[in-house]
């Protein structure tokens, strides 16, 4: 039972997304199922951890909020991030990234990551130059979608990839789609862990490419950072950015999925409205209640479906010893959309972001969390508010088929960020790039 609820989520693509099965997943409800099953085995055998054993590994799966802090919590130590199925997949594209570090690497490594991200500051101190961009990109992509009055995923992918490649890299970055097709196929071939052979050559072009946008260090841009914050030969800066850039990429579909439930749940676009109402958009803004839409998107349909430590140590848990080495697997949807305790578990609720509900609720980990949580959250989040603001204003968004948001009805458990179709109408002239 414990497989068939995992399997569709591993199938789906953990580390680039398979669209194709994105979609056959969201036809059969997989996503449904998986937390119904994870809710019949937590009815069955009580609050676990539940152990699976399978050839050559151990596997724990935490039930409760309790367990889940426990494990967050005592990162990396004995719940270690470098899980070994997340060491077998980001080899390939990131073999020094500091998901799979562990002692002074890790702690080295985790340091220059919160510096250049500037970790906990809800604005970063680039923010100048990060609101510049997405003003300038959002500019364009509305007038690309004025033209014909549809929203569409490859549409709004396209300008997030250039928001993201100029935040991070530069502006002479902006049109290099190639690195990003470099990044894609060798995610995809992550997805597939240690069952695919790395290719050394392929990496080492990637590492090349970012390099050659490194050594610029443009004004503005996380690059000027890293070449600005204190670095060890143990840091390897260059294969920290590669995991930015892999993160950047899901928070793109996050942001669409919030405009899609903004579009569906008038009342609250109404409130986000009120609250941009006489703010200079062109300064950077704190924008708290876009910021709870993009934690309700991510809350609603997590980016990273499962959370994976590996124990270090033998460890006792509610009287079972788990061996050193059990892989422990959080499964973030079945705590997020859990019906027989969360009153929000299907609906939209951004208020629990802003009234203090969500703060210390283990059950809740958009951005994981404990020593080991994304150090890029604020940085996410400032950059997709920011976007989804330039993207409402002076603009009205409708939900078009085959998506399905009816806020009278529970939400889907699945959806599918590749098949969202937003219909556009400005409210005012649309504005010419470059004006």
């Amino acid at each position: 039972m414990l497989a068939l609820a995992v399997a569709p989520l591993v199938a789906q693509g953990v580390i680039a997304r398979r669209r194709r099965v994105v979609a056959l997943a969201g036809k059969l409800g997989t996503d449904d199922r998986g937390v119904g099953l994870l809710q019949q085995l937590n009815e069955t055998y009580g609050p676990g951890p539940l152990r699976l054993r399978i050839p050559g590994r151990s596997v724990a799966v935490p039930l409760v909020a309790d367990d889940v802090r426990r494990v967050l919590d005592g990162a990396p130590e004995p719940f270690s991030p470098a899980n070994r199925e997340k060491r077998g997949a980001l080899r390939h594209f990131q073999p020094h990234g500091v998901l799979v570090s562990r002692g002074a690497a890790r702690a080295d490594r985790r340091r220059f990551n919160e510096a250049v991200l500037d970790t906990g500051r809800p604005l970063h101190r680039y923010a100048d130059a990060i609101t510049r961009v997405v003003r300038e990109e959002s500019r364009h992509l509305r007038a690309d979608v004025d033209a014909d009055g549809v929203l569409t995923w490859d549409t709004f992918i396209t300008a997030w990839w250039r928001v993201v490649r100029r935040v991070v890299l530069g502006d002479g970055a902006r049109d290099d789609h190639r690195l990003t097709d470099q990044l894609t196929a060798l995610r995809r071939t992550a997805n597939w862990s240690a069952l695919v052979p790395r290719s050394g050559a392929r990496h080492a072009r990637l590492r090349n490419r970012l390099r050659t946008h490194l050594d610029r260090a443009e004004p503005g841009s996380l690059a000027a950072m890293i070449a600005t914050v204190p670095a060890t030969p143990e840091t390897d800066a260059v294969d920290q950015v590669p995991q930015w850039l892999f993160a950047f990429d899901p928070a793109g579909a996050v942001a669409l999925r919030a405009l899609a439930l903004l579009a569906a749940h008038p009342n609250e676009t109404a409130r986000v409205r009120a609250d941009l109402d006489g703010r200079d958009l062109d300064t950077p803004q704190d924008l708290p209640r876009l910021r709870a839409a993009v934690l309700e998107s991510v809350r609603l349909w997590p980016t990273t479906p499962l959370l994976l430590r590996d124990t270090t140590a033998p460890t006792d848990w509610n009287g079972a010893a788990l061996p050193a080495g059990t892989a422990v697997l959080i499964a973030t949807s079945y705590f997020h959309r859990d019906d027989r305790s969360r009153p929000d578990a299907d609906r939209f609720d951004p208020d629990q972001w802003l009234d203090g509900r969500a703060a210390g609720d283990w059950s809740l980990v958009p951005f994981s969390a404990g020593p080991a949580s994304c150090p890029g959250r604020e940085l996410v989040l400032f950059t997709t508010s920011t976007m989804l603001a330039a993207l409402l204003e002076h603009h009205t968004h409708t939900v078009l088929p085959p998506t399905k948001l009816d806020p009278a009805h529970p939400l889907p458990r699945g959806l599918d960020p590749f098949a969202v179709r937003l219909a556009v109408t400005p409210t005012s002239p649309p504005q010419v790039p470059g004006d």
